[in-house]
């Protein structure tokens, strides 16, 4: 079954009985190698053979002319899907495991950043206490767009879009810098390493922690832990608080939270070294993550590039060896 886009085709592979609807169009290679076709489906650039107009689709007469390179020997065809669909099965082992993980740790933040459940050797209360006390919040500036002088200082200059554009906990770069006179010519301030940088307008609640001294325009809020007080723990907290600051949004045009209002925030917190125990405890499940994602990303790179060299011929597989 392929259905199509504008940029290309989404195949799927297809067992027992199923239903299309008008959008699809459903293929069965005629030698019996489907699989070795849904690859060479997968692979192919199909835009050429997509007809434009008020909907873009690719028509049944354009998808029969659609030319793909298929070695003469059906053991060749199958051996080459067998080694790609290797590496799809693994792909979709680690997408499970990296599903499951996530999951684990949603569970982990649910449990521990309220108390419910205590890593052992901690007891006792929590305290209750606004999110004011327990940091200084600064805003952002933006220095004037017409001196020339102000920006490419070096200075990292964070903007929203550099926070939902970064993976992980840590900011550790920006689009663009600014210089000492653009932050002293502007309401901009540099913050210490470990400052959380918390957007609060249009993409409210979106939070690294400043792996390097950063300023950032007026879309934040950012918070700058008091001593005693995890930055760590601190960010996983705020990340819970996402529904909570969005309700407290107001303004026409997009979104945005008072500092006022996030100074009023109530948290319940344990003391330092519970805190720091169980940031340890949920860094160690996203560096875990983050790990497996890594290895994703290369399991992807390394399908791409065994499609583009057998599917193309470039490299052959030994048939007599790999098929018995």
């Amino acid at each position: 079954s392929m259905q199509y886009s504008v940029a290309r085709p989404i195949a799927y592979r297809m067992r027992g009985k199923i239903w299309v609807n008008n959008h699809a169009h459903v293929l069965k290679a005629a030698n019996g190698q489907t699989s070795f076709l849904f690859y060479a489906l997968e692979h192919k650039d199909i835009r050429p053979y997509i007809s434009s107009g008020t909907r873009s689709k690719l028509t049944r007469s354009e998808l029969v002319r659609i030319k793909v390179a298929v070695p003469d020997s059906r053991d060749e065809q199958r051996c080459i899907a067998s080694s790609i669909e290797a590496v799809d099965y693994f792909i979709a082992s680690l997408e499970r495991l990296i599903t499951k993980k996530q999951a684990i740790k949603q569970g982990m933040m649910q449990e521990l950043l309220t108390g419910r459940t205590r890593l052992p050797g901690f007891d006792g209360s929590w305290s209750t206490v606004e999110l004011g006390d327990l940091t200084e919040i600064v805003s952002g500036g933006t220095p004037s767009s017409s001196v020339k002088a102000y920006w490419d200082g070096g200075i990292p200059w964070a903007t929203p879009t550099d926070i939902t554009n970064e993976s992980g906990r840590y900011l550790k770069r920006t689009e663009r810098t600014i210089s000492k006179g653009g932050l002293e010519h502007s309401a901009a301030r540099l913050l210490p390493v470990g400052s959380l940088l918390l957007c609060t307008r249009a993409t409210v609640g979106e939070v690294k922690i400043a792996a390097v001294p950063t300023a950032t325009n007026q879309g934040f809020k950012s918070l700058v832990p008091n001593s005693g007080v995890s930055s760590t723990f601190l960010y996983y907290k705020v990340l819970t608080l996402k529904d909570m600051l969005t309700s407290k949004g107001s303004g026409s045009t997009f979104l945005e939270v008072s500092k006022r209002d996030v100074a009023k925030l109530l948290l319940e917190i344990p003391n330092t070294s519970e805190q720091i125990a169980i940031a340890t405890a949920l860094t160690d499940a996203d560096d875990e993550i983050d790990c497996l994602t890594v290895r994703l990303q290369k399991a992807r790179a390394i399908k791409q590039g065994m499609m583009q060299e057998l599917l193309t011929g470039r490299t052959r597989l030994p048939v007599q060896e790999a098929v018995s």
